[in-house]
């Protein structure tokens, strides 16, 4: 994907997705929780979708944003559809696209709707922003073919530094409608737990084939960790994260800050 040069005149929403760019495309090696924790995210996120459905396939990407992972994968040989509720998003992907198919569909999600249904979806960093995430996660799963997949990543809520709310335990989740779909951490509104994606999964017709959990305390930049990550080897920060995800479930979903979950729709 190509750099594109900052200018003065760009809209809010263009400045801050470069922003984020120079964190998570353009920088060197990463030095920063959030630094190593989007590398984890993108690394298994991108695996997944390569396991289940291979290039060719339609795939669209939810709330894309910046586009990064629409990119990532158009340049894999994926059939790539952006989507994000900020339409002026849409000409800061063109701007960054240089090979591969991508089209180009802003709007909400949840008022869409496609001529045909996709191989996959990608729902990247987005059901904690919702209010109903089972609603949410039923209504994507009609954009997805009999025997297609959902590949979801969200913060996990079983982590030890979690202070957010269970889904399962809010009986009244209207009262989160006016929070929703604000970007980044303080936009989020439930942190879903293992057992919570297994059953709004089934509920929405999915099964779930797969799920791992990435970014432990260190390597997510926590309890004023950050500096040490600044110290460290990177070679030796890998290594700590693959010797935490090996650990017992139960070590694994407390030590670790993100989730990645492969869903297949039922035939």
């Amino acid at each position: 994907m190509k750099r594109v040069a900052e200018e003065a005149g760009w809209p809010a929403s263009w400045k801050l997705s470069a922003h984020y760019d120079r964190l998570e495309v353009y920088g060197g090696p990463p030095r920063t929780g959030y630094e190593y924790s989007y590398r984890a995210r993108r690394k298994h996120t991108l695996e997944c979708l390569r396991r289940v459905v291979p290039p060719g396939s339609r795939v669209l990407d939810v709330a894309a944003a910046q586009g990064n992972f629409s990119l990532a994968l158009a340049e894999l040989g994926y059939e790539v559809t952006w989507n994000d509720f900020r339409s002026e998003l849409a000409d800061y992907v063109r701007a960054k696209h240089e090979h591969g198919v991508v089209h180009y569909v802003p709007g909400n999600a949840l008022d869409l709707t496609f001529p045909e249904p996709f191989d996959a979806v990608l729902l990247g960093e987005v059901i904690e922003h919702v209010a109903h995430p089972d609603q949410f996660l039923a209504k994507i799963s009609e954009f997805v073919r009999p025997s297609g997949w959902i590949v979801l990543t969200t913060p996990n809520g079983e982590y030890m530094r979690n202070p957010l709310p269970r889904f399962s335990d809010c009986k009244n989740p209207e009262q989160y409608e006016a929070l929703q779909f604000k970007p980044d951490a303080d936009g989020h509104i439930f942190l879903l737990h293992d057992d919570e994606i297994e059953r709004l999964s089934r509920a929405a017709g999915l099964a779930l084939r797969e799920l791992r959990h990435f970014g432990n305390v260190l390597t997510s930049g926590h309890m004023k960790l950050n500096f040490l990550l600044r110290l460290i080897p990177e070679a030796a920060v890998d290594g700590l994260e693959r010797l935490t995800t090996r650990l017992p479930d139960s070590a694994v979903r407390k030590l670790h800050a993100g989730t990645v979950a492969a869903l297949q729709k039922r035939s």
